[in-house]
């Protein structure tokens, strides 16, 4: 089942993210649902925050959003180190209409534990490191309107600010 995205500027998207200490059977199907949701949204990644969930959770797909080979669910997921430098052009499906470029270390190497509550170690390089950055910005609060300068940040906001309000018209 498709979820709702939660969108900007909803404050629970500020929200450093519990860790998972079970995974039940109410997270899988979560899990599924998060899956279902960043392909039919064409995303290569979501984070729980981003459906309403408070958890330290993502699901990625950098091979998407045309092919889709390289699924991989994250739970309670760190970079634990990086290296070098990039500049990335992101979007987020949390910030509609919203792209900029962002800084971001040109590889990462990130733990957490799959499915099955085996121990993952991912190093990843170029775009698949980028992902995996962005997903786990979310889960401490972070976004991609936070890593911009305070003009185009607040040419977003008004933007935001006039869809909300042409919307209650």
């Amino acid at each position: 089942m498709k979820l709702e995205l939660v969108k900007y500027p909803a404050p629970s998207l500020k929200e450093v993210c519990e860790r998972i200490e079970e995974l039940t059977p109410e997270l899988r199907e979560i899990i599924d649902n998060m899956v279902e949701t960043m392909y039919e949204d064409d995303g290569v990644g979501l984070a729980a925050p981003q459906v309403g969930l408070q958890k330290r959770l993502i699901v990625i797909d950098p091979s998407g959003p045309k092919e889709r080979t390289d699924l991989q669910v994250i739970i309670n997921p760190e970079i634990i180190s990086s290296e070098g430098s990039i500049d990335s052009e992101e979007s987020c499906l949390s910030c509609p209409s919203f792209r900029c470029v962002i800084k971001r270390a040109e590889k990462v190497v990130v733990t957490g534990t799959d499915l099955d509550g085996n121990e993952l170690r991912i190093e990843a390089d170029d775009f698949k490191a980028i992902v995996l950055q962005h997903e786990i910005d979310h889960l401490d609060g972070t976004l991609i309107v936070d890593r911009v300068g305070r003009l185009k940040r607040a040419m977003y906001d008004k933007k935001i600010k006039k869809w909300q309000k042409n919307a209650g018209e």
